[in-house]
This record gives structure tokens, sequence and C-alpha cells, in this order.
């Protein structure tokens, strides 16, 4: 089946469309770069063809690479991996150079065929480094098209000119952003900042580039640096403002990776070195730090993490069999901050709110919440005074139950507090109609439990929001023991609905996300008891990859939470607690007003606006730092594996059901190691015999928290890897 159509008219203008069949997005492939590729032969050969057009039947123009082709690329390239990859990525850039080359003579720079870009919609990856290779770009009038390169976020980037292109276009300070932090605009926005050269009314994209290509000179199909005397913007880096550039950027990206993303700095030397020699070196440059980025596992890993698993798991790979559970109207239980964020995301999803609140004005200050975040949409221009409109109109906030009589689903955000919310559920269930599903919000709480205040236990389900909701991409879903399958699939369709990223798990207390963080948080205060310089704690954290240290993200919490989740885990485990050490340093601190950053005062100083300020320098008062400090490797192994052996436990246990659950649900649920690609990916990184090494050692020293789990050892007698072993039991979506 083509991807591309071809076609040349009257005025002597090749048009080729783009229009990869069954797909709602273009995503260039293997098949499609050699179908592209002979289309621009064809056109530079025909005399009768005097200029070309790349557009897009679709409403966007690409999404980009097929990041499952370059998870396989590895894979695909024979014996001698590196070598094969370097002959891919040099296949990109050889299509990318025919285009901008235009069939000329290189010497004469002449007998080029101008080539126009004409995007309808979103261009990213490979779709805008294709625009980047044409002669001139436009692109229609959408405010809703984003254009740029975003591989950095998972792991890669640009590596099919884009790099080297968007340097010698911009100048390394301009196109840093779009670089190294993977920012993308709209069309306006694009223009502005000289990634495109005209924006259109949509109704005139293709009259536009006629237009273009049949009034284009010679001159317009030569790229600056395929002049004589070419400089970069900005300067290269022997250059005196291009040296300060450089090594700015260079600190810039070790002070915000730690050193722990390979294709940053990949990124950042395939520019410097570029900048260094002509254009088509650079281009050799650029395939060679791609092709080291793809042979480091950590970008494997975060591809299949944070594109394939993530995308799969948002398109219901682990959905059960049912009927299409669309929600129409959500009723929330209790309008604080996390009920006020469910009402938001909800309604702005386009599903009718009813929020609930024992006092009325409890109930309109949790509809203000939704407000206020469309009113500051409003102030970057991203949201209009008719949408804040439509989505503040689908929020009801009352004190009235009868107004949930028709809810298809309830969410209930009370407090944590079990007899409230049996008192909540027994309530509502009265009110709405007999196959409403009803869901809880707890964070800590069994769900089973909670389910026995139910008279309809399968139609009972936890659903776990990330604070602050409408930021937070990743949703947990619980499933008690009486939960029934409809249940599970009407939650899994409005985590969808609301767009964000959902896993499932099997009820334990604290779930899989609690369950990993807390003893990380509980390690940095052990670590801290025994006299570990709680700057070594925090900054051994951020450079695994951590975003925050364990002390830095109890305040970011509040101590007064840890404080209640550790009275009630106590009072449920009795004589087998585990962690009156770490609560002698939590209820210190809490009885000292130290609650964190919302008291203002916690392990970290703040000032009056509440803006961290440093450690608090008393901490050394409580627990003075020992003369003798462990070395950094210890420190990083016990905050990593703690975290991580909780998952595999979880697997174990089968809390959790899938491990792509469980390393997608760990980056985006409490920010693990996203250059590993989550638990399990590091794991199979480690190595399962290094890991139980480390965990048998760490046993050793401080004790049976950190002794291997069964499946670990198991595992590394055989020889095997996680995604070995479970990859094939996957679902695909």
């Amino acid at each position: 089946m083509s991807e591309f159509h071809y076609d040349v008219d009257a005025d002597g203008i090749a048009t080729i469309l783009w229009d990869v069949p069954n797909k709602s997005m273009n995503v260039l492939s293997y098949a499609g770069m050699q179908e592209l590729s002979d289309l621009f032969d064809e056109a530079h050969a025909d005399e009768a063809v005097k200029g070309i057009i790349l557009t897009s039947a679709k409403p966007d123009f690409a999404g980009g690479m097929d990041l499952n082709v370059i998870a396989q690329m590895k894979e695909q390239a024979g014996d001698n991996p590196a070598q094969g990859l370097f002959d891919g990525i040099m296949g990109f850039h050889k299509l990318e150079r025919k285009i901008e080359l235009a069939g000329m003579d290189f010497k004469t720079k002449k007998g080029g065929k101008p080539t126009v870009w004409a995007s309808p919609g979103t261009a990213l990856g490979i779709g805008y480094e294709l625009a980047l290779s044409c002669h001139y770009r436009i692109a229609a009038d959408n405010p809703k098209a984003k254009i740029g390169l975003p591989e950095i976020m998972v792991g890669i980037f640009p590596g099919a000119g884009g790099t080297t292109r968007l340097t010698r276009m911009l100048g390394a300070m301009a196109a840093s952003p779009y670089l190294l932090e993977g920012k993308t605009v709209d069309p306006t926005r694009a223009k502005a900042a000289g990634l495109i050269d005209e924006v259109v009314a949509p109704d005139e994209l293709m009259t536009r580039a006629r237009e273009w290509v049949l009034n284009a000179t010679q001159a317009d199909t030569i790229k600056p640096w395929d002049l004589k005397g070419y400089k970069m913007p900005g300067g290269e880096p022997y250059h005196p403002a291009g040296y300060m550039t450089f090594v700015g950027a260079s600190a810039m990206v070790n002070g915000k990776t730690q050193g722990v993303y390979p294709a940053a700095k990949a990124l950042l030397s395939a520019v410097y070195e570029g900048a260094l020699v002509p254009f088509d070196t650079a281009l050799k440059i650029e395939a060679r730090w791609f092709t080291n980025v793809l042979m480091n596992p950590s970008s494997s890993a975060m591809i299949r993490s944070l594109f394939i698993n993530k995308s799969a798991l948002e398109k219901g790979a682990v959905r059960p069999d049912a009927l299409d559970q669309k929600v129409k109207k959500v009723g929330v239980l209790g309008a604080g901050m996390m009920g006020a964020g469910i009402a938001y995301v909800s309604a702005n999803a386009g599903i009718e709110v009813v929020l609930i609140d024992q006092a009325q004005e409890a109930a309109d200050r949790g509809k203000s919440y939704s407000e206020g975040i469309l009113d500051k949409g409003m102030q970057r221009k991203k949201v209009t005074e008719e949408k804040k409109a439509q989505v503040l109109d689908r929020i009801t906030a009352t004190t009235d139950l009868e107004a949930l009589k028709n809810c298809d689903l309830i969410v209930e955000a009370v407090f944590e507090d079990p007899k409230v919310k049996a008192e909540m559920t027994q309530k509502v269930e009265a009110i709405i109609p007999t196959d409403c599903i009803f869901a809880t919000n707890t964070s800590t709480l069994p769900i089973s439990d909670l389910a026995k205040a139910s008279s309809r236990p399968d139609q009972f389900i936890g659903i776990h929001f990330f604070s602050p909701v409408d930021k937070m991409m990743l949703v947990e879903i619980i499933r008690g023991k009486e939960t029934g399958d409809r249940a599970v699939a009407k939650a899994l369709d409005y985590v969808r609905q609301i767009r964000k990223t959902p896993i499932v798990v099997n009820d334990a207390r604290f779930f899989y996300a609690n369950r990993c963080i807390i003893p990380y948080l509980n390690e940095g205060a052990r670590m801290l008891a025994e006299g570990v310089n709680p700057a070594l704690i925090e900054n051994a954290a951020r450079q695994l990859g951590m975003p925050l240290g364990p002390l830095q993200l109890m305040d970011e919490i509040s101590l007064d939470l840890g404080v209640k989740i550790a009275k009630a885990t106590k009072a449920a485990m009795g004589d087998a607690y585990p962690d009156d050490d770490v609560d002698a340093v939590l209820f210190k601190m809490f009885d000292e007003g130290r609650a964190g950053r919302k008291a203002k005062a916690g392990f970290y100083e703040y000032d009056e606006a509440g803006k961290r300020q440093g450690l608090w320098p008393t901490l050394g008062d409580y627990w003075p730092v020992a003369d003798v400090q462990p070395d950094l490797t210890t420190v990083q192994h016990r905050l990593a594996m703690i975290q991580t052996l909780e998952a595999v436990r979880a697997l174990e246990e089968n809390v959790l059901m899938d491990i792509r659950e469980g390393d997608v649900g760990a980056i985006l649920g409490w920010g693990f190691m996203p250059w590993s690609g989550g638990p399990f990916s590091w794991l199979d990184i480690l190595g399962a015999g290094k890991a139980v090494e480390i965990c048998d050692g760490l046993t050793e020293s401080f004790g049976k928290r950190f002794a291997t789990p069964k499946l670990l050892r198991e595992m590394a007698d055989k020889g095997q890897s996680f995604y070995g072993r479970f990859g094939a039991e996957q679902k695909a979506a």
C-alpha cells in the first residue's frame, strides 16, 4: 500500500501527498522513506516539473517517526548493530539532503527545483525535520497544531538532520528550547521563532504553496549553509559569543540532567562538534551521536516505557472485554483540592459534573478552582472566553445529593476516614442508578474494606488520582476483591476520556505507587537519623535522576500527611510495624511545627512566598552529621533499591499484573529515574545477577528490608530479564 501519492499539474507543479493508510496520523516507516525518496527522484528527473509541494492528506502533517520502528532498529541492525544503525540513520540524511539540494549542480548551485512544505496541522519529529529540508515552510493557521522536535522527551534527540539544521538556521542559543527541552509551539509562535516562514488561512494553504513555487528564484533553492562564507547565527564555538553560549549550555545540561540522560549530552556534543565542520560532515557527526544514543540501553528503555507501553495502556491494553463505558455525568463527592481537581479535568474533557460538599461555600470554592485554572489558560492565550464558559457550565456545585441521581460514575474524594467514606457510600447509593459505578479516590485505604459499606461491591472500585490532578498524568485504578469487569472498564474509559494514563492494580495496602514511594521517603529519613549528611542524601537522589530528593519530597507532600499515614499504618500492622525509627524523625519535625512547604518550614527553609531556600541548618542539631560518611554509590543503591524491591514484591504478590504498568506508573506517578525506563527496565539494564548482589550486600549492612525477593533471585539463577520473561504475556492495545 502506498504511503505517498504523486501528481503533476498543468503548471508543472508536483504535489507529494502523505497519507499513511489505516492511521489517523502520518508516521514515517522504512518503506515510506524509500517511497518518498523515489518520488523526489522522479520529480527531479522530470523536465516538466518546475517545483514540488510536500503536504498531507490528513488534518495533520506527521506525528514523527514510527517509534516502534526506532525501538526495533538495534535488533534489526545485524551482527554489527552500531554500523547498521549508523547506515540506517544516514539513509534518512540522504533523503533529506536530496530534498534540500533539489537536483541542483552542487558546484554551480544551479538547477534546483523549489520545494515548499505545506502543513495543514501538527508536524513533530521527522515531520518537522522533513520541513527543515524544504526550501520554504508554510503552515495553516491552526491553533491546535504543534510544531517542533520533542524527541528528547522519550530519551533520544532529533537525529534525522533536525539538530544540525535547526542549529544552523537559528543558532545554538535560539534552537536550544526546541532541541534540549523538546518545546513545541503552534504555527503563529513557530513563525515568530523562525521555525517556519509563513502562516496562512487553512483554505489558502495549497494556493499559497503553488504561488510560492511559481515565483521562486534560483536563490530561493539554496540553503544558507550551502553558500560560501556562511556563518552560524550567534557565533561558532570558537567565536567569543559562541564560546560563551556553548559553555553555558554545557553547564545547563549537566545541571538539569545530572549526567544521567545520555540523549541530552549526545545532542550537545553533536551540536558543538557539528558546528566546527562543513554541513555534510556535521550530518555524519549527528548520525554517530544518534547511533551512540540508540546503542545506550537507556534510550530503548525510555522509548519502550514512555511511548510504546504508555500508548498501549492509554489505548486499552489491559481493559476487560466489556461494552463501551463512556462517562456522561460524573458526581464528585468532596470539593477539596482533590475533588476540585477531579471536577476540573472531567469538565474540561466534556463530561457533565456534579460537585458535592457539605457547605455551599465549600462547593463553590471547589468550582472556583476550575475558574482559576481557566483564567491562567486565558492569560497564556490557550483558553478562550467561550471555552472557559463551556467548562464552568458543565460543573454544578451543590450540597444536594439528589443532584447525583442521573450520574453514571461517582468519584468519592472525602476525608481519609473509613467511617466518613462508608457513610457517604451508603447515602449516595440510595440515590444513584443501580448500574452507576462508585469509585473512591483513597490513596492508602484498602478498597475491599471500603467496599463492605457498599450494597454493590462488584460496582465499587478505586480510582487514585495524584496531586495536583490537572498536572499529574497517572491515574491508578484499584480492583477490589469483588470488583467486576464492567467497573474496571468504566474506570479505564473514564481515564481515557480525561486524557490521562491508567494503570490497573489489585487491592493491597498502599496499592502500587504509594507502596513504592513511601519506602523511598522513609529511607531518606533513616539516613538522616544515621548521621548521613542531608545534602548527600538529596544530591545522591537527584544524580539518580529522581526529580526530588526524599527530604524535599516529604516537604512537598507535607509531613502532617506522613504522620497520619504512619499512625494509621501502625494501628493496622501492630507489632509488625517496621518504621519506628522513621517516625522518630517524622514526628519530631512535625512537633517542631515544620510540616513542610505549606507551613514554610520543613527539612528545607522557605521565604515568605514559599520559595525553597536551602536545607534547614538546625537539622544537624537534632541529627548530627557523622564524621565518616557513606560513599555516593551506597546511598544511591539504598534509595533506588528500596523502591525497586517493592515493585518486584508487588509483581510477586499479583498486586501488579503487568510490568508495563509498573514501569509507566513509576515514571508518571512519582518520577522514578525516567532515564531507566522504570524499575523493571532498570533491573533489566542492571541485570538480575548484579541486582541480587547489590541487594544481598544491602541486606547484610542495613537489614531485611533489602532482602532479595524470591522472584528476582530465581531470575538471576536462570539468567532471565523481566521483559524477556514477562514481555511475551503482554496484551497489545
